[in-house]
């Protein structure tokens, strides 16, 4: 751990003392734990403290721990986590907050930095991440009839609609997936010279 961020660290133990869950540097960065109830307080430090001055998030993101490490997951579901930049001091924070139930529910962060927008859409797309406050909380990477957020761990690898034209209705409609689950398995080549008994001596004498 940097001496930077080791203060960085002692410092937002300090002016978060009662606000956070937890607090620790790991990958070359500070990571702060905050309560959804918390959520909002916390961000409005972030970004106005002089000692964090975070006046940007780079980067709004979903996360399912539905299963973690090859092991069942025993807290919330999921987790947004934002990315932080303070330009005055040239450091990054990670702010995580943990949510359940369904749909899952976090506060926007719209108010704190603006540029939240289009990434808390894209977080209830991809997750069904609920953002309360959002201005305009809809799809933006998938189209309106989609069903399912395709980032979950348990969605469908084939989907669960399928979009096709339909010449009578001279429209694109939708339908349940057509096709058929496959099972892919190694194919076994049962005649093979290279494992016939003698055939590489043989190549090789002549």
């Amino acid at each position: 751990m940097s001496e930077y961020y080791s203060k960085l660290l002692a410092t937002a133990k300090q002016n978060l003392s009662g606000l956070i869950e937890q607090a620790v540097v790991e990958h070359s960065e500070l990571t702060i734990v905050v309560s959804p109830l918390n959520l909002l307080k916390v961000c409005y430090k972030l970004r106005d403290d002089a000692a964090f001055a975070c006046e940007e998030v780079m980067d709004v993101c979903g996360v399912d721990y539905s299963t973690y490490e090859n092991q069942p997951w025993t807290k919330e579901r999921f987790a947004v986590v934002y990315h932080l930049l303070s330009i005055k001091h040239n450091h990054r924070i990670r702010l995580k907050v943990f949510t359940g139930g369904e749909p899952p529910i976090v506060d926007s962060v719209i108010d704190v930095w603006n540029s939240a927008n289009w990434f808390e859409r894209e977080a209830f797309d991809l997750f069904g991440i609920v953002f309360d406050g959002h201005p305009d909380l809809r799809r933006i990477l998938t189209d309106y009839g989609f069903v399912g957020h395709p980032f979950r761990k348990d969605f469908p690898l084939s989907g669960n609609v399928e979009v096709r034209y339909d010449p009578e209705k001279q429209r694109v409609i939708y339908q349940p997936v057509s096709i058929e689950p496959r099972i892919n398995q190694p194919r076994v080549i049962r005649e093979d010279n290279r494992y016939i008994s003698g055939q590489e001596e043989e190549h090789t004498d002549a």
